[in-house]
């Protein structure tokens, strides 16, 4: 491998983890993931043809990788990791606070998602890959693809809806979106 493409492995593995972040719900088997799909890549790296994306290949790695992983789990009836909640901590007083529930609601929205719908919100949403990028990365029709688009946006706007309505329930029964109750 070249130092070129050496240096541009380096530089997407923040997009590739947080690709595999989305996939696996999970940051330690997220890091998992990204390691074991750099090493395939860099011991077939002659597969990959130079001028073409190395992101794309890599992201499709990474799925490839993650499906393997997660049929190998079910062969051995190991259950899923658990969402693991990533706390951020804000001093920007109240809208930093909303922004962060709004994260972290969207984040638990997309981990509810069936993986195949999962894996195209990130790739199309989140990576910001073409709708033809993402496919062929994915290896499904362009079809497939918006049709599991459509369903996933369409799902994680009744998810939203859904907690936005709860939310405003706990509200007005003076119960704040922490589940700590509030006094007037």
């Amino acid at each position: 491998m070249d130092l070129r493409t050496q240096q541009e492995m380096v530089a997407i593995l923040p997009r590739l983890r947080r690709f595999a972040l989305g996939l696996t719900r999970n940051e330690a088997s997220a890091d998992d993931l990204v390691q074991a799909a750099c090493e395939k890549a860099i011991n077939r790296i002659d597969q990959w043809e130079p001028g073409s994306r190395l992101d794309s290949w890599m992201f499709r790695i990474i799925q490839t990788t993650n499906i393997d992983q997660l049929r190998s789990q079910q062969r051995q009836d190991a259950h899923l990791g658990v969402v693991k909640h990533q706390t951020e901590q804000s001093f920007d007083g109240e809208r930093a606070v909303e922004a962060s529930l709004t994260l972290d609601s969207v984040r638990r929205a997309i981990h509810t998602l069936p993986d195949e719908q999962r894996a195209v919100v990130m790739l199309v949403s989140v990576e910001g890959l073409s709708y033809k990028e993402a496919s062929n990365v994915l290896e499904i029709p362009m079809g497939t693809l918006t049709s599991r688009l459509v369903r996933a946006r369409t799902a994680l706007a009744r998810i939203l809806k859904e907690q936005d309505g709860d939310l405003t329930i706990a509200n007005t029964n003076n119960v704040s979106p922490l589940g700590k109750g509030v006094r007037s």
